[in-house]
């Protein structure tokens, strides 16, 4: 089965192939149906793949699919290969299991337009085929066995990331999301680039190859020798983190994306883009063992990554604006994971998200479906009784975001928290207090939509969405109650831990250890501070938008100085334009003014100008008189003849 691993990337890029050509002969439930039937394929595929890589022996779950070479020059070499190896699975089981989910959701969710119009045969098959695109460069990003192809997959989804933001191209704010994510990404990308050049100069030409077995080994060898060096390299490589995975200082595109249909919020947001930084870091978590100094800033940037995000989700009104800073600061979870060298918790983490997340979007899009585009929370309110199923469908997902005790993310976010006590007890402390505001505005969201009278027409008239849009999301709410299990803390038993576990080859000598050790008594101590932690969020928000007690109105108060830097966000998006968006903006303009104006265009106007004024010249030589035609030519055979005559 390992050795026609391939087929994982075919049915992608058969799906979209088969929309491209033929999209405009078919149907719409015939393009929904072959891009989603592709998904599909390739999620049974990466079954097959977990299957028979769970029949070998721990010590040989890694295989490389070699598919052709690539690049030979010399004793360099880089094949277009697979690595199939448990890490590599998980984010492929990840990938297209929700995948295919988002795309039976959005079978249904995208007949219309963000206007509620029949949205065009065209437009929607576009649609599904960049759906298609998108999953094939993922796949190609978290299967790939060697930086370069990595960094195909990491650009693909950048592309499609573009095409799919914009996808509502009429709109200005569409359009303009699309280039900020783009460009945004391109910073981290250069980072990415620069990154893999310097490992080719380090450890690729001795090596002959860019493999990641044939890299670590390499900078293995090199021992403490290389210690700067690879600090340099992976301070490159989080450069290129933080900016597919939305954190300081790269996480602005993150929120606008939004302007995208909501099966894109919850592709990108969810299981895909988002957490390809987080999977980067856990793929090359040798290099990043032998920065220690690079894993510090990893963990700090994603602890002031979730508490700066999760601060801003408690004052937003957009509803998929609190998702999408939600989905910022969980990231920022995962990194704390990385980070402390729990890759295992990052990874279960990111896991879990994939599910919770897909579910709070996709319901979501329900809501804005019924509100007619709506998403403002305080222009909803008692869509509990008029969209029961997809009211239960947001809790259960609001609850796993807020690691309500027992659901997917309180497990995966206490694994990471356990582990950052572990390092440091500052780390655990920003964790823990974001854990706070994070179970705060995921229940300010659902008491304020769901709960209380409807606050406007459209929450008056609002209705539940059709099964197209409802029933696949039962298969996310399955995962965001249960799949938690997978990764047990040990206090519960040695072997609970399936997830951890199966990863272990992969992390082998470092999962589990953080850089500390713990106990059986401070681990089920934090497991109870953070479930206390959870239910106080709740409680508190529960207090302040159900029966609004003094207290509750009393206790927010005393966050009141810091609401106006809160609604704007901090003002990073202003700094970054007033820094650097304009002055690039008034140095564009004076290249265009100097550069253009003046020079380009006058060597052009010049050389135009001489053209018409030896052009003249030569027209008064055109007279119409016979003689002096006559005399021009006596003239001229005289001047030849005496040439020959003196010179030659």
């Amino acid at each position: 089965m390992l050795s026609f691993a391939w087929i994982i990337l075919v049915f992608p890029a058969l799906g979209l192939l088969i929309n491209l050509a033929f999209g405009k002969r078919m149907g719409k439930s015939y393009i929904a149906l072959t891009a989603g039937a592709a998904v599909f394929a390739s999620f049974l595929t990466a079954v097959g793949l977990a299957f028979g890589l769970a029949a070998l022996p721990e010590s040989a779950r890694a295989v490389t699919v070699p598919l052709w070479s690539w690049i030979h020059i010399g004793d360099f070499q880089v094949d277009f290969a697979l690595l199939i190896d448990p890490l590599s699975v998980v984010m492929a089981l990840v990938v297209t299991g929700v995948g295919f989910i988002i795309h039976w959701y959005a079978a249904t969710y995208m007949l219309v337009d963000d206007r509620h119009q029949a949205l065009s045969l065209r437009m929607y098959g576009r649609f599904f085929i960049y759906l298609n695109f998108f999953i094939l460069m993922m796949l190609t990003l978290v299967l790939a066995n060697n930086y370069l192809q990595l960094y195909v997959g990491w650009e693909g989804v950048g592309v499609a990331s573009y095409l799919l933001i914009s996808f509502w191209f009429y709109k200005p704010s569409a359009a303009d999301a699309g280039k900020k994510a783009f460009i945004v990404n391109r910073v981290g990308d250069f980072g990415m680039a620069l990154a893999i050049m310097w490992l080719f100069f380090l450890f690729g030409k001795e090596a002959g190859s860019l493999a990641f077995a044939d890299i670590f080994h390499a900078a293995e060898g090199a021992g403490a020798a290389a210690t700067a060096a690879l600090t340099g390299v992976t301070l490159l490589l989080l450069l290129a983190a933080t900016g597919k995975s939305a954190q300081i200082p790269l996480f602005v595109w993150l929120p606008d994306a939004m302007e995208g249909p909501t099966p894109v919020s919850a592709l990108i947001h969810a299981a895909t883009m988002v957490t390809a930084g987080v999977y980067m870091i856990a793929r090359s978590h040798p290099l990043f063992e032998m920065a220690p100094a690079t894993m510090t800033v990893v963990a700090w940037i994603g602890a002031l990554t979730a508490l700066m995000a999760a601060s801003i989700a408690i004052v937003q009104t957009d509803l998929k604006r609190i998702l999408a800073y939600s989905t910022i600061s969980q990231l920022g979870y995962m990194f704390i994971g990385v980070g402390v060298g729990a890759f295992s918790a990052g990874v279960f983490h990111l896991m879990t998200h994939a599910f919770f997340k897909a579910l709070l979007f996709l319901t979501a899009g329900s809501v804005m479906h019924a509100m007619h585009g709506e998403l403002n929370i305080d222009l909803m309110g008692g869509l509990k009784k008029k969209m029961p199923k997809t009211y239960w469908q947001f809790l259960i997902g609001a609850a796993a975001l807020a690691g309500f005790p027992l659901l997917a993310g309180f497990w995966s976010k206490d694994a990471i928290l356990y582990e950052a006590f572990l390092t440091s007890p500052w780390l655990w402390g920003v964790g823990i207090f974001t854990a706070l505001l994070t179970a705060f505005y995921s229940f300010r969201a659902v008491f304020r939509a769901f709960h209380g009278e409807p606050r406007s027409d459209h929450a008056e008239h609002a209705h539940e969405q059709s099964p197209g849009m409802t029933f696949p999301l039962w298969f996310l709410v399955i995962g965001s109650l249960f799949a938690g299990l997978l990764g047990l803390p040990a206090i519960f038993g040695e072997h609970v831990n399936a997830l951890g576990n199966w990863l272990a080859p992969v992390f082998a000598g470092l999962e589990g250890e953080g850089h500390g050790h713990g106990s059986e008594s401070l681990e089920r101590t934090l497991f109870l501070v953070s479930s206390g932690v959870a239910l106080l969020g709740i409680v508190i928000a529960y207090a302040r938008y159900i029966p609004e007690w003094g207290w509750a109105r009393s206790l927010q108060k005393l966050f009141s100085p810091l609401q106006n830097a809160l609604e704007h966000k901090y003002w990073v998006d202003e700094l970054y334009m007033a820094v650097i968006v304009n002055p690039l903006r008034r140095l564009a303009a004076w290249f265009y003014r100097v550069g253009d104006g003046r020079f380009i265009e006058g060597i052009v106007n010049g050389v135009g100008a001489y053209t018409l004024r030896a052009g003249a010249f030569a027209a008064r030589l055109q007279t119409g008189v016979l003689g002096v035609y006559a005399l021009s030519f006596f003239v001229g055979v005289v001047l030849i003849v005496l040439y020959f005559l003196i010179v030659v």
